[in-house]
């Protein structure tokens, strides 16, 4: 399999705005990362869930400061990967500054397709599309045109690529970021329905990464970067090389700031949250400063995020041949020297952050409050499909409602379209919103 080649994976030309010229003064990627902070979505993920939701301890991490130090770690990663290109011959001079730069802009954005509550709220819009196809009636009548793998898997990483390349500033481009920002973001570059067809989900798809409404933009973002096609349909691709960085640095950051969270939170004793933070940073803090167990705590987290980015930097360039030609469909965490180490915090997570007796009630609480605001709003969607998708048309009760939401109806033109607005005003929803919403529509 033919290796990708750097000078096009590294394309820094805007979607769809080829003509723009490039600034020697501010690099394109630093105006990618800029758009996306200043953006409405990135603003909102300060009030989204990033492990415990409804947070009400000032300390606790949400998704806009997990973004951020993603970022920080992203850009140290990049760096460093950029700086071994560099010295091995395989990118040109000035070529670690850009890798470094499209990780960090990439990194900012990959969570900002997520709804409110986490990945619970992901699961309850899932699920209340599913229910709804399987009765078939009305607006989900008929599953093959409405793409109903795609809503019934809500995907917050499609969403994401949604925002980025279709709903946010412009009409056609979304933010009109570059190919190779746009690349490095795919952390699964296939739409729902083709990747039903991949063999053995082929190439690392777990999961898919845009919806059928973005299939042009991921062609073009494949072919200008270079992307390795999947197979000879080339209708899916293999991961452009940098988001194996991305991936690390979200891995890096949720794992590690999810201890000192539980610790803070007080779902953890500071010897259970420590003990498996001193075996990723291999040292252990001493007591002859007089040192409180946050601040233990904290020196742990710096020293663990510093020696896990050193590994996954040698990781990656352990397995780069594989990376290059697509192959490679590991995790460059599972691949470090740390593989055990966050293997470890992995279960101790999964046994007893994610199952917290607080956090468990709440994502119940959400689930049920997410199904209620897609049944209060489908009414709208339903009235608009009755006059023929002309909101102009409308009356009574649904237009009363989608004034006080504030729901954009244009995008819709269709049902397919009309069940995305419906998705898109729901998934862009913080935490709080949500449940101001829910008591609105509750009366």
């Amino acid at each position: 399999m033919a290796a990708m080649e750097w000078p096009k994976l590294l394309d820094l030309e805007p979607l769809f705005q080829t003509s723009r010229q490039q600034n020697a003064r501010r690099p394109a990627y630093d105006q990618d990362a800029d758009r996306i902070s200043f953006s409405a979505p990135f603003r909102r993920l300060a009030n989204k869930t990033q492990v415990h939701p409804l947070y009400d301890h000032d300390h606790i991490h949400h998704r806009l400061i997990h973004s951020m130090e993603t970022a920080s770690v992203g850009r140290s990663l990049g760096l460093e990967v950029g700086w071994w290109l560099e010295q091995a011959g395989k990118v040109e001079k000035g070529g670690q500054a850009v890798v470094a730069g499209l990780v960090h802009a990439a990194c900012l954005a990959h969570d900002i397709g997520n709804p409110p509550f986490g990945h619970s709220g992901e699961a309850a819009i899932g699920a209340w599309f599913a229910e709804k196809f399987d009765r078939g009636a009305g607006l989900f009548a008929d599953r093959e045109t409405c793409f109903a793998e795609e809503f019934e898997a809500f995907e917050g990483n499609a969403q994401g690529f949604r925002i980025l390349a279709g709903l946010e500033m412009h009409r056609r481009g979304g933010m009109r970021l570059t190919h190779g920002t746009l690349a490095t973001f795919l952390k699964y570059p296939v739409t729902a329905r083709v990747r039903g067809s991949v063999p053995n989900r082929d190439g690392g798809l777990k999961k898919f990464g845009v919806f059928e409404t973005e299939r042009e933009a991921l062609q073009v973002v494949a072919s200008q970067t270079g992307l390795v096609a999947g197979d000879e349909t080339a209708t899916w691709w293999r991961r452009h090389p940098l988001v194996y960085l991305v991936e690390a640095a979200d891995d890096i950051c949720y794992n590690i700031l999810d201890l000192e969270d539980a610790f803070t939170a007080g779902d953890l004793s500071y010897r259970e949250a420590a003990d498996p933070l001193s075996a990723v940073a291999d040292m252990v803090p001493r007591d002859d400063r007089g040192n409180t167990p946050a601040e233990k705590m904290a020196l742990l987290r710096a020293v663990a995020i510093s020696r896990a980015f050193e590994d996954c930097s040698k990781a990656f360039s352990a397995h780069y041949d594989a990376i290059m030609t697509g192959t490679f469909s590991s995790g460059l965490v599972e691949a470090s020297a740390q593989a055990e180490h966050f293997a470890a915090i992995g279960r101790l997570a999964n046994g007893r952050i994610f199952t917290s007796p607080r956090k468990t009630e709440l994502e119940v609480m959400g689930r049920n409050l997410v199904h209620r605001i897609l049944d209060g709003v489908l009414p709208v969607i339903e009235a608009l499909a009755a006059v023929d998708f002309d909101s102009d048309r409308l009356s009574g009760y649904p237009i009363q409602l989608q004034r006080a939401l504030g729901i954009d109806l244009r995008h819709a033109r269709d049902p397919y379209s009309a069940l995305h607005t419906l998705a898109d005003y729901v998934s862009g929803m913080t935490d709080r919103y949500a449940v101001k919403i829910d008591r609105m529509i509750s009366g």
